[in-house]
């Protein structure tokens, strides 16, 4: 399902880096994200809500 504030995203195992670009064009690596929260962003219906929820404030992060 699209989201309507994230424009794509992806997840690196061996890095446990999540990348999200935002519908903004703002784009952002979340560091040492384990690949359950990746498993689970990947299931969500909502990629906004489920980010919002499990990794928004919760690691690290890089602008990219």
């Amino acid at each position: 399902m699209p989201s309507s504030v994230i424009r794509d995203w992806s997840y690196d195992e061996r890095d446990r880096a999540l990348d999200i670009r935002f519908v903004s064009g703002r784009r952002y690596r979340y560091l040492d994200v384990p690949e359950r929260l990746a498993a689970g962003m990947r299931a969500a219906d909502s990629k906004g809500i489920y980010f919002n929820d499990h990794i928004r404030d919760r690691f690290a992060f890089t602008r990219l």
